[in-house]
């Protein structure tokens, strides 16, 4: 599987908000899952959000969202791993991952060091068609609280859009293993 991590910390970069108005605290009730909208264009994300939210997991989810990606989206086949037969539709997704400890990732070295071993995990998964893109974020947690957060943006494509939305589906299912499989992220 395809996968890559980048800082986006400096001035005017794009922050996670989980005081944001519509937040669902999934850790507090985990059956609300089924209620998001997102979960009716990405079935296996209900599961997904379960258990990044779990009292297991190493993080907590504050957002996300799926699409359709278009034509206008330019599916990129060398970019996903993909014959270029593969790229004629696509799906996407995000997740926005904040850390469960208030001393988790409190220097970027500290976020880095978990982007890279999931993008070592995922790389060694044979899945083409799809990539994970991990970006670190400041994230404003509580009032007068950053820290950093992750999200995890999931791209996917196949000869036809309910293709590219399995495909997805496996992706964002070997992202969740990976996050919660292992201690490296804690």
């Amino acid at each position: 599987m395809e996968a890559d991590w980048e800082v986006e910390i400096g001035p005017g970069a794009p922050i996670i908000d989980a005081r944001w108005d519509g937040f669902v605290d999934l850790r507090r009730a985990p059956q609300l899952a089924r209620n998001l909208p997102e979960v009716e264009n990405l079935p296996t994300l209900e599961g997904a959000l379960v258990r990044l939210n779990s009292a297991q997991s190493p993080v907590w989810t504050a957002k996300c969202d799926v699409w359709q990606l278009t034509e206008r989206d330019a599916i990129d086949p060398y970019e996903m791993a993909a014959p270029p037969e593969s790229a004629l539709h696509g799906w996407g997704c995000y997740i926005d991952l904040l850390p469960r400890s208030d001393q988790q990732w409190i220097v970027p070295e500290m976020a880095v060091s978990t982007c890279k071993y999931l993008c070592g995990v995922l790389h060694e998964i044979p899945q083409p068609c799809c990539r994970a893109d991990l970006v670190i974020r400041r994230a404003m947690i509580a009032p007068a609280h950053t820290n950093l957060g992750i999200t995890a943006y999931l791209t996917a494509c196949g000869p036809t859009k309910p293709e590219a939305n399995g495909i997805l589906q496996m992706a964002l299912g070997r992202l969740v293993d990976a996050v919660c499989g292992h201690s490296a992220i804690e």
